[in-house]
């Protein structure tokens, strides 16, 4: 074994290929389909005086038209059944498009109050029909009509608002009667508008297949807090069988679907066990469930039968907000079930110091903790309009769009029978820190036949965004699949970060990501990917009780529920290396450059290394400042280089164009795997021999260790002899001699010319490799 070339394999790039058996070269990727694509769509701010008429809050709109049409309410309308009764209702109709209000039972001078809006992509149709219909049985009888050019509709600024007017009901040909045949009247309000009017809020936009869930919806994820529950003790137990000794006897923990147990009590069988565990757990405000603490008795395998159990609802008094994480009291509580005297004690409270995770820690869009006192205040306002999408896959008719930044989620409107859908929404988000993520999410609605269809995500790091820059650009909405890499389209977006305090955000670099308590008190890794699972399900949850519900696989996909990054991907492990590579390729392009000036390969660069260090070494002073001055001049030649567009998600970094479909399938396979024996056995034998791979370099590296380790400890004799007598020589030199000299001779042998230099190995990387290790001793 050599030292340096780690295993003789030529460095790291030598020994981290061999354990993937892949060149360290990264391939030519293609990667450009997937790229970003600039636009420059023509947004109210890049109008100028143009655009001023767009109110402030939309100001990164695009603006499209619209036709929009405002049924008030009728009056005077005629009876149309034998009864005398009528049953009203407004049909609007632009061609084949249509859209219909609810109906009112008996009632003459109905009352609807509803907006209705058209895109401008619909208006080639010349005339805008109003039909009053009378609901029936059979068949719906016409009322009366109203009958608009469209050429003669007006056109409005976002501003202004067209007041309604009164216009009187016509028969299926046109003609208007007498006072006392009067159809009635009713009142309308119709003009060409955009979706920067205040009414288009209010409005139902209209498509080819009638009316549609088009409105956008806001939701907001429950308030979520750690409970943390101690089981200490319990007193006076009595087991089932009271002719019997008491058994083991366990305490269950229960609040909603989340279970937890503890260890058998000690000492076992007696009346009065001591756990002395500590569990936690989610619970979401307003509270629901209560907290459910169960006494269990051993009594055969796999059996265990209740004798006590107590219910502590979460609004309780015994159940303390610990904001701080301040001590607090144990109490003792009755349990039921018929025992007289049985008790356990409990300690409670609510860790609202603590920030609950609901989404994967490299994507977080929300750091706050539970506890209001303890939040920091906004630092900015992040604005994303959602434009539009184009290239949808097939299949892909009804698409829509979710965006999720802190607790606020955002549901644009379904747009149906579109590949290249519009939306043209603005939102906003407050910023409380730029280290957190958006995540942008397109979806095919399926209108509960079935779970709506995953298109894509786009996730966009505020700390990214460049201050009062928007970014408008086109995302490739991608899909790795157990088939390939598979491109569902491009989602459109106008992105913009505005800072409200530039002191507070440049402050807020200095301090942790989350709340002190996760410092002060962590929670450990296996119970936080635990509760994480838990506020996952409460979200999606209570999200898919709102109404109109948020589906539950729409939330999951935002959240990364079923995030695999914990099981082993042959393809994942090859873009880490990459990435290893990439962040290592520096240190060893350093490394070269210096063997190259040792070796002379250019006499002009070894000398200019030469005077410079000669000055370093005689003005120790500027050592410190050179370095910093290197940094400095590193830094401003690379800002000509810095990126200009957003991160995204990377096809060629994280290598799936050109994954094997064979690794693909392995790493969408079940846990445990479902795949045939064969093929389990292929991979396992495959694993087995990176994992060998793996194996032989950690024991190079513990080789090279262990002989460092060992050579002060006299494995070696002679050679912990030699050492000691080396250190005992260089004592005394470096006592001696300045140290300036001592730099100037470490200058002149590592710097030599070539025609002193050998090209065998030097007496110390001999005297090294000749040391002992623990290599032989391993069976």
């Amino acid at each position: 074994m050599g030292f340096g070339p780690i295993g003789g394999g030529g460095g790291a790039e030598g020994w981290f290929g061999e354990i993937f058996n892949f060149s360290p070269e990264p391939a030519q990727l293609p990667g450009s389909e997937y790229g970003l694509v600039e636009t420059k769509p023509l947004l109210p701010e890049n109008l100028g005086p143009s655009g001023e008429a767009m109110t402030a809050t939309h100001d990164m709109l695009e603006q499209m038209s619209y036709l929009c049409v405002s049924v008030v309410k009728a009056r005077d309308l005629p009876t149309m059944d034998m009864t005398g009764a009528l049953d009203p209702y407004v049909e609007v109709k632009l061609g084949d498009l249509k859209g219909v209000t609810r109906h009112l039972e008996k009632n003459a001078n109905p009352v609807w109050r509803q907006m209705f809006a058209f895109s401008a992509a619909h208006l080639q149709f010349d005339q805008l029909q109003i039909i009053v219909k009378h609901k029936d049985v059979l068949r719906d009888d016409l009322v009366g009509r109203v009958v608009f050019d469209v050429a003669d509709i007006p056109r409005l600024s976002p501003n202004s608002r067209l007041a309604p007017q009164w216009y009187h009901l016509s028969d299926a040909n046109g003609k208007r009667f007498p006072n006392r045949h009067s159809l009635g009247e009713i009142m309308l309000a119709v003009w060409l508008g955009t979706q920067a009017d205040e009414a288009f809020m209010d409005a139902h936009a209209l498509s080819l297949e009638g009316l549609t869930n088009t409105r956008s919806q806001v939701y907001y994820s429950p308030k979520l807090i750690y409970l943390r529950v101690s089981v200490i003790a319990a007193q006076d137990l009595m087991g089932t069988k009271k002719d019997q000794p008491l058994g083991p006897t366990i305490a269950k923990i229960q609040m909603g679907s989340q279970i937890m147990r503890t260890r058998p009590g000690q000492p076992q069988g007696s009346a009065n066990p001591a756990w002395n565990e500590e569990f936690m757990c989610v619970v979401s405000e307003p509270f629901e469930d209560p907290l459910v603490v169960t006494v269990e008795e051993k009594v055969g395998t796999g059996r265990d039968e209740p004798i006590g159990r107590i219910i502590i609802p979460m609004a309780s008094p015994y159940v303390e907000r610990n904001d701080l994480f301040m001590p607090v009291p144990s109490k003792w509580f009755s349990l039921s079930r018929g025992m007289t005297g049985s008790k356990i004690l409990l300690r409670m409270s609510l860790d609202t110091g603590y920030h609950v995770m609901d989404e994967p820690p490299e994507y977080m869009s929300d750091l706050h903790p539970a506890a209001k006192k303890l939040r920091k205040s906004a630092i900015g306002i992040l604005k994303v309009e959602i434009l539009g999408a184009r290239d949808l896959a097939v299949g892909v008719e009804n698409p829509y769009v979710v965006a999720k930044y802190g607790k606020k989620w955002v549901r644009t409107r379904t747009l149906l029978n579109t590949t290249a859908p519009q939306w043209n929404e603005q939102h906003t988000w407050d910023v409380f820190d730029v280290g957190t993520v958006i995540t942008v999410a397109v979806f095919n609605d399926s209108h509960g036949a079935a779970n709506d269809q995953r298109i894509g995500k786009v996730r966009v790091r505020v700390a990214t965004l460049e201050t009062d820059r928007m970014y408008t650009q086109y995302y490739p909405l991608v899909v790795l699949t157990p088939s390939g890499l598979k491109k569902m389209g491009q989602l459109h977006l106008a992105v913009r970060f505005t800072c409200k305090s530039w002191p507070k955000m440049l402050a807020m670099y200095g301090k942790p990501l989350l709340p002190e308590l996760h410092h002060t008190n962590p929670i450990s890794a296996p119970q936080m990917d635990y509760l994480r699972f838990k506020a996952m399900e409460m979200v999606a949850s209570r999200l898919g009780r709102a109404q109109p519900p948020l589906r539950r696989e729409v939330v999951e996909y935002m959240l990364d529920f079923d995030n695999r990054t914990y099981m082993f991907s042959l393809r994942r492990s090859k873009a880490n290396f990459y990435r290893f590579m990439v962040l290592f390729s520096p240190i060893m392009a350093m490394w070269k450059w210096f063997d190259d000036v040792c070796k002379w390969k250019n006499p002009v660069t070894t000398i200019l290394v030469n005077v410079v260090y000669l000055n370093l070494v005689c003005y120790p002073k500027l050592i410190l400042p050179m370095v910093f001055l290197c940094f400095i001049m590193i830094v401003a030649r690379n800002y000509r280089q810095r990126p200009r567009n957003l991160p995204h998600m990377d096809a060629v970094l994280s290598h799936a164009e050109i994954a094997h479909p064979d690794e693909l399938d392995e790493e969408f396979d079940t846990f445990p795997a479902s795949r045939p024996a064969d093929l389990v056995r292929m991979r396992y034998d495959r694993l087995r021999c990176i994992a060998g791979r793996v194996q032989t370099v950690a024991a190079d590296l513990a080789l090279q260790g262990e002989r460092l380790l060992f050579l002060p400890r006299w494995h070696d004799p002679r050679a912990t002899t030699i050492y000691m007598m080396l250190l005992v020589m260089m004592a005394f030199v470096l006592y001696l001699t300045p140290f300036r000299v001592v730099a100037m001779v470490i200058q002149l042998y590592f710097l030599r010319p070539p025609w002193f230099q050998s090209k065998t190995p030097s007496m110390i990387f001999n005297f090294y490799r000749r040391l002992h290790s623990n290599q032989g001793l391993m069976l």
